[in-house]
């Protein structure tokens, strides 16, 4: 079978080949033909698609295609340096899309890899070691402490069993079954011994089922991917007419007609921002590498932006929210004083709190914690060469409650030293209760009881522990009842004396220390936190109350009671006893209503939650098929990292709005100063090679700059955008039409200026208007947060281009290839200051905000 690593008890080899069994088991024979019939008991793994069809896949993208169009159109003008650009960014694009499905796909192969590797099964009469992917239906497998199931199995023994199926079902208490019951497939045996028939194998186990769910569950496009094309569509159309008018245009004023077919081409590519994905890469690229150094690893790079779209965060509880390691929160005397417990997984350090605030533990909590160290077969590692930190062995029930005497001040192995156990009655289910007895030092007997408070307790004796009882599970706490007794003869376990009552125990996993202060900020960040588990709905009840996301009489929805309904999804916060199938239904239904949505988790059965969400988020420490699905990773498991991630994406996308205000800007006041030159009197305003020129150092490295322009300060206290809204929305298609209308406003002006002067009118249009959209790249930048960098970058681009702008009309060979004319280093000056108008007149407006989503 397959072993979990440090500490799980081992059975060697040599034990397994040579014992023998009364039960019989398959023969060789009957195994061989099975498996020829059910096939391997493995995951199916979806066939690989080759490189060449991903890639075809990525290029069929409108906003590739539409790059491609212009990539061709710069290559018949001979434009090298704007044709080098497009296939440099077509090609990005590509490698990155086909490594974002190669590594989703990796979900599901890594499934196999958490199924069992080996197995032990009765054949021939006689255990032996088979691969896990050779187990067929009827084989009789046997399972010790720390073995991974390796199908779905109908037992047949079942001693003291507690089985861990958190990374299937998201329950964090571990489960006890019994004979008849089915333990499921990649579940853990992590306490007792067990034996069962292979019921279902390979696809049709509980874990197969999983598998599929994840096979056929694709991602879909994020919000920016679907905008992007949007926006790509609209610029096509627009750019083609408005050239298709000039050309017309030119036509009618008596332009030869290769003159103006090239004209109307070269705006076509002027209109077009063809370094937006340059941008957009630019910006994801950086902003990965800053979640990375928050520890948040994302898998996807177009998942950096999503966070910031995100309006709903669908969290898993168990190792999510909480620290998926069970604790004693709470504790009761016999007297009903009730104390709190705290400390950190289990550490053995912590603190008690009594009722009047007081840090002293009083004998009667000491007895208490011994008693229920007593009754125990766990066991603490500490931390080694192996382990970073304490750990479990054993049921982690039982290991809480050897943290809790350690933070009563008791030393658990000396206590069982000095009192041997020497008679038990192992943990009955039907009894939900487990004795045992040991040798006191004097000589007597000491016996405790361990188990659920209506079999320990009784009804009219102890009527304060029983409401004391009822109002630790009313918080969410798995309640335990500890009672002891006394005698001088030998005992019986299973026929004690009379026994009192030593208290009670509330355990359970804690909420991780910055889960409330994360829940917070989620919502003043305006994003709906749900609480989506497997657990009991009074533990997720208790835990979204104390997270601050279930008001009282809010309701939880259990997932056990049926299908969920459009109505409880939209309505509820708090569900549980969801399975997997549920979870994609949740998602589904609010994707539908326009919804952006986040699903975190860590378990298999998070795993298609993951895959079909906006965006997955995994848990670092959790299982591998997790990780392949999701597209963040988590590296310190802290659910606060993502508030700040979604910091990063709104950033992201701010910039690729500032991007799109200059480029579109730019781009419009070009196609104007074309449309109006002519009824001005300026037959051909701008060369085919001075548009293309301006087009060149506007839209290049600038344009990327402005890509890492750094956070605003309140980004994280506005609401998402809404998930509906145009790329070009909340203001933006304003501001350029503003910009725009500024740029070809003092370029036309200065035009008309120079022609009454007698000065090279088209060569002072061209210096204006290639300045003036440098300074609108200056206007639009971001407000400048006390403490944080700048963006010199930008500043830096933007001078270089400029310098290159004047060598447009200053240096003879350049002169040469635009067809400009020498300007004065006073007409110069006059142009600068010209161009400078509509990045100040912005700069003073304001505008600069409407990069933003509206509040």
């Amino acid at each position: 079978m397959g072993r979990r690593p440090a500490g799980r008890a081992a059975v060697t080899m040599s034990h397994i080949e040579t014992s023998q069994t009364t039960v019989g088991g398959l023969s060789s024979a009957e195994a061989a033909a099975r498996l020829a019939a059910h096939g391997a008991n493995t995951t199916a793994v979806p066939p690989p698609r080759s490189i060449a069809r991903r890639a075809r896949r990525q290029l069929a993208d409108p906003l590739v295609a539409l790059l491609l169009a212009a990539g061709a159109v710069t290559a018949v003008l001979r434009d090298l340096p704007d044709t080098l650009i497009i296939v440099l960014v077509v090609a990005v694009n590509t490698t990155i899309g086909v490594i974002q499905e190669v590594r989703a796909d990796a979900a599901v192969a890594a499934l196999n890899q958490l199924a069992a590797p080996v197995a032990r099964v009765v054949r021939d009469g006689r255990d032996q070691i088979v691969p896990a992917a050779d187990l067929v239906p009827g084989d009789h497998v046997r399972l010790e402490a720390g073995d991974i199931v390796p199908a779905d199995l109908e037992l047949t023994e079942a001693q003291r069993t507690a089985f861990d199926e958190s990374s299937l079902t998201g329950e964090s208490v571990p489960m006890h079954r019994q004979v008849a019951d089915i333990a499921s497939g990649g579940t853990v045996l992590i306490s007792g011994r067990a034996a069962g028939t292979a019921l279902r194998t390979g696809a049709d186990s509980a874990l197969g089922r999983i598998a599929d769910l994840v096979a056929n569950t694709r991602s879909g496009p994020t919000p920016l991917q679907r905008r992007l094309v949007a926006l790509g569509r609209m610029l096509g159309v627009t750019a083609v007419a408005v050239s298709a008018l000039v050309f017309f245009l030119g036509m009618l004023a008596g332009r030869p007609v290769a003159q103006m077919a090239i004209t109307a081409v070269s705006l076509v590519v002027a209109a077009v921002p063809e370094s937006l994905p340059a941008v957009v890469t630019l910006a994801l690229a950086l902003g990965a590498r800053r979640m990375a150094r928050i520890r948040a690893i994302p898998r996807r790079l177009h998942a950096v932006e999503t966070l910031g779209s995100v309006t709903v965060i669908a969290s898993d509880k168990t190792g999510t929210l909480t620290e998926n390691r069970m604790m004693v929160q709470q504790a009761v005397t016999a007297n009903g004083a009730r104390y709190t417990i705290s400390g950190t997984g289990y550490v053995p350090d912590g603190t008690v709190t009594g009722p009047d605030g007081a840090t002293a533990i009083p004998a009667d909590l000491v007895e208490l914690a011994r008693s229920a160290a007593l009754c125990n077969d766990a066991s603490l590692l500490a931390p080694d060469d192996e382990r970073a930190q304490w750990a479990a062995a054993g049921d982690p029930m039982e290991a809480a409650l050897l943290t809790f005497a350690a933070r009563c001040d008791l030393d658990p192995n000396a206590e069982r030293a000095t009192t041997p156990r020497v008679a038990e009655q192992p943990f009955e289910q039907a009894r939900r209760q487990m004795t045992t007895a040991h040798e006191l030092p004097d000589g007597g007997y000491l016996l405790v009881r361990k188990g659920a408070p209506e079999y320990i307790l009784e009804t009219d004796n102890d009527a304060v522990l029983l409401a004391a009882a009822a109002q630790l599970a009313a918080d969410g706490l798995r309640v335990l009842a500890v009672a002891t007794a006394t005698t001088r003869g030998r005992p019986d376990p299973a026929s004690p004396p009379p026994m009192r009552p030593a208290g009670l125990v509330g355990i359970g996993d804690p909420l991780r220390a910055t889960a409330q202060q994360t829940a917070t900020a989620f919502e003043r960040a305006g994003v709906r936190l749900l609480l989506i588990t497997g657990d009991h709905p009074g533990t997720a009840a208790a835990i979204g109350a104390r997270l601050g996301i279930l008001a009282a009489g809010d309701a939880v929805v259990s997932g056990d009671r049926g299908p969920l309904t459009d109505a409880d999804i939209t309505r509820v916060r708090v569900f549980a006893r969801t399975q997997p199938e549920q979870k994609l239904d949740i998602i589904a239904a609010l994707q539908r209503r326009g919804e952006v949505v986040a699903m975190t988790g860590d378990g298999v059965n998070d795993a298609p939650a993951l895959r079909h969400a906006d965006i997955g988020v995994a848990m670092g420490d959790g299982t591998e098929v997790a990780r392949q699905a999701a597209d963040l990773v988590l590296v310190d498991d802290n659910l606060g990292t993502v508030v700040a991630a979604i910091g990063e994406g709104r950033r992201i996308y701010d910039n690729i709005r500032r991007f799109l205000r200059y480029a579109l800007a730019g781009g419009v006041a070009e196609l104007l100063v074309m449309l109006a030159g002519p009824f001005l009197g300026m037959p051909l305003a701008l060369l085919p090679a001075q548009l293309l020129w301006i087009n060149l150092l506007t839209h290049g490295v600038p344009g990327v700059a402005l890509g890492a322009e750094p956070t605003e300060a309140d980004v994280l206290q506005r609401p998402p955008r809404s998930p509906q809204e145009s790329v070009l929305g909340a203001g933006l298609l304003r501001g350029v039409l503003t910009g725009a209308g500024l740029l070809a406003g003092v370029t036309l002006t200065a035009g008309m200026l120079a022609g009454q002067l007698c000065l090279p009118w088209q060569s002072v249009m061209f210096l204006v208007l290639g300045l003036a959209q440098l300074g609108v790249a200056l206007a639009v930048r971001a407000t400048a947060v006390s403490g944080t960098a700048r963006n010199w970058s930008l500043i830096a681009a933007v001078a270089v281009c400029a310098l290159l702008q004047v060598a447009g009309v200053a240096a003879a060979p350049l002169r040469g290839l635009l067809g400009t004319e020498p300007l004065t280093a006073a007409t110069i000056l006059a142009c600068t200051a010209v161009a400078a108008v509509p990045g100040l007149l912005l700069r003073v407006a304001g505008q600069r905000r409407v990069a933003r989503p509206s509040q």
